[in-house]
């Protein structure tokens, strides 16, 4: 039985399973022993475990093996193979239009989203919806943008929309079950977890190390395992899935050898400079390292550029600091070399790290120390020194248990937990949609609150750290509202012009219609409003605007009903000038406004009367007495409104005057009382005598112009 200072631990690759017993005294760490078979039945696909039973048989006679030098094995420390991970590229966008600011909540909100939205990529590859089924192990981001360009940060940005472009990678849950359970069937109990790619930073790149920008490359049978280090901490994980057997069958076609044998031979390059081998057809040849090494330069010139390609696009599209290779495949000849010079690096930049750099490590006599042996060493170590362990929380009552790969924050919970990131915020108000001068703009609602998140029934933040048992409330926010703005909202500055009309200055001011009715700036808009706002274009537009409603009206054809029919007077309609020349009601306004508006000829009865050709009046010019007298008899009325107009009464545009002719009599001789007074002389004496022109005359007698009119009063004769 295994004493507490010792670490069994197992390297479950595709094509084999190592198994390592390594003893720990204080820091120092001694291999003690190493075994390594290969799976029997394709079991392993790409990391994860096919066949769990085949599988556990492995793991059984491995077991078997080294227990009986070891003694009884219970516990066993395993590490989840770095090509299982899922690494997907993803973009979340959102509106911040009218929003002040972004903040660094915001922001990770944003990121998150982007981060679930790379996890329901990752679950649609694999013909899944249940994105939470994927542990995220963790994601950086590429790219901040504002308003589709590229920004470094996007904290108190102003725009109408904000992007991230994320990497992340992800662990698929069935990878660590099955690991599991497979345990389980070959009688051992799972100590500790943890993944490939970390358990070879962890022996190699120490935590003070990576705050530099570093890859770590496992290069073994099949695939590539690609991590990144920056900042502090793991940033991403890749796979590429060639690795060094694309080597070995490019030797293999080469120097026509089978597969076994151009293994060894491949190998033996590591070593030597000159190989001897034999072919298929039986002719043994020696071949020098630097003729096989040209032989085979196409597949290795390959391989390194498709790690190199990754290695990019997981760095952010630029080359790392350094590249350390790890694995049997990094033996491959030329290969740090060609590596280097793809990512534009010097060469004493990519180097090859076995086993032997490890710190505090000593081996047996029959282990080796060479780069192949890193991964197993560095998943008992790491699995000893950093264990990965489940931790369960629950998110709105519901358990979670979480795959503790990194420090865990509420943020993860809640991706783990499968709420959708951007339902959480409150949704905006609805939109509106109004037509301001003839243009279609869209009013956005306000946008809605950020959600409340809860630690323990405590406010957090999403970047706080979580324990184990506990408690995550997600309660979304506060729905926004539809928008209150008014007119004015949508006018920068509200100009004014000045116009001269008939010698007076006035201010014009721009118009606001709302719906077809007068409006002010001040109004709230709703929706679908048509609003207008603009300046008088025409002369009659800025008499109205201005209420000069007078001058409008003189601006209209003369026209009045006379005895029920229309009578269009042109010579009582207006002149009007515009900055001195003849214009129209309906001409364009210029920049410069000066008018002058004004009648042609007084509107009254007399001068409609001697439009119309009517004579209101007939008269006569007689002497009485020798006193010249005009007489006057009335030959025409105008009535309106049942009154009769006189001379100078005012006609206005659009009356209704009724026309009517009088008596055309002559004038007789008694209508000479209706302008001169009578009085009987003191000493007359009997009846007066009219005389016209010395004539007798009557009363009734006609009389004409020129005519000379007396009376005669006769005297009282003296007494004597």
């Amino acid at each position: 039985m295994l004493q507490d200072e010792k670490v069994f631990a197992l390297d479950i690759g595709t094509r084999s399973v190592v198994g390592i017993i390594l003893e720990e005294s204080g820091e120092q760490y001694h291999v003690l022993d190493l075994v390594l078979k290969e799976h029997q039945d394709r079991a392993m696909v790409d990391g994860q475990i096919h066949d769990i039973s085949a599988v556990a048989k492995v793991i059984s006679e491995m077991k078997d093996q080294l227990e009986k030098t070891h003694g009884k094995l219970k516990k066993v420390c395993v590490a989840a193979a770095g090509r299982a991970l899922k690494t997907e590229r993803a973009k979340a966008s959102v509106n911040i239009s009218g929003k002040p600011m972004l903040s660094k909540e915001d922001i990770l909100y944003l990121e998150l989203t982007a981060v679930q939205n790379a996890q329901a990529a990752a679950a649609e590859k694999q013909a899944t919806d249940k994105i939470h089924s994927y542990y995220c192990v963790g994601y950086s981001v590429l790219h901040y943008f504002l308003d589709g360009e590229i920004i470094g940060n996007l904290m108190d940005q102003e725009g109408d929309e904000a992007s991230v472009e994320i990497i992340a990678t992800f662990l698929p849950r069935v990878v660590v079950d099955s690991l599991i359970k497979a345990l389980q069937r070959a009688g051992l109990e799972l100590e500790a977890l943890t993944l490939e790619p970390i358990a070879a930073i962890n022996v190699l790149v120490p935590v003070s190390m990576r705050r530099l920008n570093v890859a770590l490359v496992d290069i073994g049978a099949g695939t590539s395992d690609i991590a990144i280090t920056n900042e502090g901490t793991v940033t991403a994980y890749g796979m590429v899935p060639s690795a060094g057997d694309e080597i070995t069958e490019a030797v293999s076609d080469q120097l026509l050898l089978d597969f076994p044998e151009a293994e060894q031979a491949k190998r033996e390059l590591w070593t030597s400079e000159s190989i001897v081998v034999h072919d298929i057809l039986g002719f043994e040849t020696e071949l020098s390292k630097a003729d096989v090494i040209n032989q085979i330069a196409p597949a290795i010139d390959k391989l390194a550029s498709e790690i190199s390609d990754e290695i990019k696009v997981l760095n952010n599209g630029k080359s790392p600091k350094a590249v350390m290779l790890v694995g049997g495949g990094s033996m491959t000849p030329d290969l740090p070399k060609c590596l280097a010079e793809k990512l534009g690096l010097p060469d004493n930049r990519v180097a090859i790290r076995g086993a032997d750099a490890i710190q505090g490590l000593t081996f047996a006599e029959t282990i080796p120390s060479g780069p192949e042996n890193i991964t197993p060493i560095g998943i008992a170590i790491s699995a000893r020194k950093s264990p990965i362990q489940y931790v369960t929380i629950s998110v709105n009552d519901r358990t979670i248990r979480m795959f503790e790969v990194k420090k865990l924050t509420v943020a993860d919970c809640i991706l783990a937990s499968g709420i959708t990131i951007n339902k959480l915020y409150g949704k905006p108000g609805l939109a509106m949609f109004v037509n301001m001068n003839g243009q279609r703009l869209t009013i956005p609602g306000n946008f809605g609150e950020p959600p409340i998140i809860l630690k323990n029934d405590q406010a957090c933040s999403l970047e706080d750290e979580i324990c184990n048992g506990d408690k995550i409330t997600a309660l979304k926010g506060k729905d926004g509202e539809q928008s209150l703005i008014r007119i004015r909202d949508f006018i920068d500055e509200i100009p004014v012009r000045q116009a001269v009309i008939n010698g007076v200055q006035y201010e014009v001011h721009a118009t606001i219609t709302r719906n077809g009715e007068s409006s002010l700036l001040d109004d709230f808009i709703e929706d679908n409003d048509d609003i207008i706002i603009c300046f008088p274009e025409t002369i009659e537009e800025l008499l109205l605007a201005l209420k000069l409603n007078d001058l409008f009206d003189m601006l209209k054809p003369f026209r009045v009903q006379i005895n029920g029919k229309e009578t269009f007077l042109p010579s009582f309609s207006s002149s009007l000038l515009l900055n001195g020349r003849i214009a129209k009601h309906n001409d364009k306004l210029p920049a410069h406004i000066d008018i002058s508006i004004t009648r042609k000829n007084r509107a009254t009865t007399g001068n409609l009367a001697s439009t119309m050709q009517h004579l209101l009046k007939r008269s006569i010019t007689v002497f009485y007495n020798n006193e010249q007298i005009i007489m006057e008899k009335t030959a025409i009325e105008y009535i309106r409104d049942g009154k009769v107009l006189d001379a100078i009464d005012t006609i206005h545009n659009g009356d209704e005057i009724e026309f009517r002719e009088k008596d055309d009599s002559a004038f007789i001789f008694q209508d000479i009382f209706n302008y001169v007074e009578i009085e009987k002389p003191e000493n007359s004496n009997g009846n007066f005598t009219l005389l016209m022109n010395n004539e007798k005359a009557t009363f009734y007698t006609p009389i004409h112009n020129g005519d000379h009119l007396e009376i005669v009063w006769p005297q009282m004769s003296e007494k004597k």
